[in-house]
């Protein structure tokens, strides 16, 4: 299938350079391209693709370098989904895929795909479910897919029998055709990524893609208490089982402080760390996928039990002077911050604000009824400002995040919370969140040690 062709890679990072190394072996003249100069890729990496014969082209996109002597465009997940390349390749007939499809052509038939999408908590779910399934089956695991291993980089060490674990998201799902998980996730769905899938029903489709890819042998697991995942799923063709936080249900639920599997008592509910009724949600669909491969109750319990979250995913850091702090810095949206505000009944300080694109902090409202303080950063810092004090709460705004952290050891009484949590991206001043949320830990680590 990849042997012997003429074929272009778009945009580099990890999947385009696994994906490049997996192609070139094959025979196949490849040739990969990224807007980027070569000064600013990984060294290492452009000098591996160099010796392996792979064309590499920097700098911008010619308009000349995509022709119909191309039988494939592996598109980067991150690259938009109307970019001149992807618009030229349909008109010349190019079949266009990205690496995660590009893997699954090449997957061995002898293993268990595991597939996990949703707009929150998919990371959550995914990380757990590797976890308990790795207590389990040991090097028989593998976590791949937009937790940041791609696909691609397994397929030479593959054994039979062994177990994929990967997260799917909207980007890569975007140009999946063939993609089918033996057992499929889908944690939830709310309007997400509107800006990069053009609208709402398209990004409803391209996450259900791999669900109406599999058959009767398949498995999905869908979160009941979602209607928007109930609706979009209703005709799928594989064999559908349910989770529940809130109902007994034929399926994984929960009952008098307990988790049950089909009746099949699990483990105690007070034994999970991460707080929130989203991260129960994520633990029962860990579970759902656990006993679909057998794994005793006891390794389920020990795993979900000592998990204390994903970083920067509303992230226990530490307990200082009764005070407990959380970084969710993952958080750059108001589903989010919604979702980490939902998780606490215990007197709040939040960190609000960052890159400036007309987020609706109103939407956040319902939510504040144990917000004690608010803490405004960023760009945005001014509007942040305007809804505390529309909400009658105190607000203190700062440009840095370093100010404002000053401010919320000042103001958080004994017992209380201190989340970071903006509803915002940090590209106003970090390079990614993740920057964001290493610099708030930082801060706290420093105040336990003085």
């Amino acid at each position: 299938m990849f042997e012997n062709k003429k074929i272009l890679i778009l945009g580099m990072a990890r999947s385009g350079y696994e994906a490049a190394k997996i192609l070139i072996k094959k025979n196949n003249r490849v040739v990969l391209n990224d807007s980027k100069s070569e000064d600013s890729q990984n060294e290492e990496q452009v000098s591996e693709l160099k010796k392996l014969g792979v064309e590499l082209v920097f700098g911008s996109h010619p308009d000349e370098l995509l022709d119909k002597s191309f039988s494939y465009l592996i598109k980067n997940p991150g690259v938009p989904i109307d970019h001149k390349y992807v618009l030229k390749a349909k008109e010349l007939g190019i079949e266009v895929i990205n690496e995660v499809e590009l893997a699954y052509r090449m997957l061995p038939n002898d293993i268990t795909l595991i597939g996990i999408t949703g707009t929150n908590g998919k990371t959550t779910t995914t990380t757990l479910t590797y976890e308990v399934l790795k207590e389990a089956y040991k090097d028989r695991v593998h976590l791949a897919g937009n937790i940041g291993y791609p696909l691609c980089s397994f397929l030479d060490k593959l054994k039979k029998d062994d177990i994929i674990v990967m997260e799917v998201s909207c980007q890569q799902g975007e140009n999946i055709k063939e993609f089918r998980p033996h057992i499929g996730l889908f944690t939830n769905i709310s309007e997400a990524h509107i800006d990069f899938m053009k609208t709402f029903d398209h990004y409803k489709e391209v996450k259900s893609r791999m669900f109406y890819n599999q058959d009767s042998n398949d498995i999905s697991i869908i979160n009941m208490e979602n209607d928007e995942v109930m609706n979009e799923l209703k005709n799928v063709k594989s064999q559908v089982k349910y989770f529940s936080s809130k109902n007994e249900i034929n399926g994984c639920y929960i009952k008098n402080g307990f988790i049950y599997y089909y009746d099949e008592q699990v483990m105690e509910i007070s034994n999970i760390k991460i707080p929130g009724i989203h991260n129960l949600e994520n633990c029962l669909g860990a579970i759902m996928i656990a006993k679909e491969l057998d794994v005793d109750n006891k390794v389920i319990d020990k795993v979900l039990s000592n998990f204390r979250g994903v970083e920067h995913r509303l992230e226990y850091v530490d307990t200082i002077d009764d005070v407990r702090y959380y970084n969710d810095t993952e958080a750059t949206n108001i589903k989010c911050t919604q979702i980490a505000l939902a998780s606490f009944v215990e007197p709040t300080t939040i960190i609000l604000g960052g890159l400036e694109r007309g987020q609706n902090f109103d939407d956040l409202a319902p939510y504040m009824k144990n917000v004690s303080n608010i803490i405004g950063i960023g760009e945005c810092r001014n509007r942040v400002k305007e809804f505390g004090d529309n909400l009658n709460i105190p607000t203190y705004i700062f440009e840095k995040l370093s100010d404002g952290f000053k401010k919320c050891v000042e103001v958080t009484e004994k017992g209380g919370i201190v989340l970071l949590s903006p509803a915002s991206a940090s590209w106003d001043q970090y390079k990614e969140c993740e920057i964001r949320g290493a610099e708030f830990k930082r801060y706290v680590n420093d105040i336990k040690e003085n």
